[in-house]
């Protein structure tokens, strides 16, 4: 499946950003299910760690180009969910991947256990798919 353009003419409901290009796969099924349902969505691949002050950008103008709920997904010490969600009021879904030797175990308790005042909702490891249910049913609200 070849990923989503950005949209540059019409702001999109959902953003979606991962923190590795190679993490692609796994946020691919958040797409069809998105897809199936009619809600658009952006999608990128940005890092917290490698391009901040590019992903804090991304974040922090999101509101403003129309989005209401952003998908996180990332592995490991998975910060792109709490870096996302610091940076803004919108609704943030964490999807941590099952990469490294903890099998994202690591990514999973990172994404639950952000600071208090900084809400992260949290899917399964490698659960994209319950992460676009999720974005539906909060755009439904």
């Amino acid at each position: 499946m070849a990923s989503p353009t950005p949209s540059t003419q019409h702001p999109k409901p959902v953003l979606i950003v991962i923190g590795s290009e190679t993490d692609t796969p796994k946020i691919e099924p958040a797409f069809k299910v998105l897809d199936d349902a009619g809600i658009g969505y952006d999608f990128y691949a940005s890092s917290a760690h490698r391009k901040p002050k590019e992903t804090g950008a991304l974040i922090e103008g999101a509101k403003a180009k129309g989005y209401r709920v952003v998908i996180a997904g990332a592995g490991l010490s998975a910060a792109l969910p709490g870096f996302a969600a610091s940076l803004t009021d919108l609704p943030v879904i964490g999807v941590p991947f099952a990469v490294g030797p903890l099998n994202g175990l690591d990514a999973l308790y990172a994404t639950v256990q952000v600071p208090p005042g900084v809400p992260v909702a949290c899917v399964g490891i490698d659960n994209a798919k319950n992460a676009a249910h999720l974005a539906i049913r909060i755009l439904k609200a």
